[in-house]
Formats: structure tokens, sequence, C-alpha cells
């Protein structure tokens, strides 16, 4: 019974994880600024750590079943 919210948000995590991660690198390959006003390093570092932590999160959801 507790195996369907689990996959709900394993996934979730895991598509947002993903998607963050294609879009910051997509942004940073063509030059462009990741947050509007912000350092382009720091904001590529935070987005990475974020989407890391979003697939991390996704890995523990999907392993606890």
């Amino acid at each position: 019974m507790e195996s369907g919210p689990a996959i709900f948000a394993g996934m979730v995590f895991a598509l947002f994880g993903a998607g963050l991660l294609a879009w910051t690198g997509l942004r940073l390959r063509r030059g462009e600024p990741v947050a509007a006003g912000v350092n382009r390093v720091a904001s590529a570092a935070v987005a990475s750590v974020a989407a890391t932590v979003a697939l991390a999160l996704a890995a523990y959801c999907l392993t606890r079943l």
C-alpha cells in the first residue's frame, strides 16, 4: 500500500532532477546565464547541487519499496 506514494515521489524527484540538470547544462553550453542577475558560476553550482539532491532523493525513494 505504501509503495504507490514512494514510486510517485521518486519519479517526481527523478524527473525534476534530470530536467534541472539538463536545463542547466544546456544554458551553460550556450553561454547564457542560469539565473538572471546572479554570478554565472554560483548559479550553475547551486542549480547542479539542487539537481543532484533531487536525484539522490529519487534514488532513496525508489530503493525504499
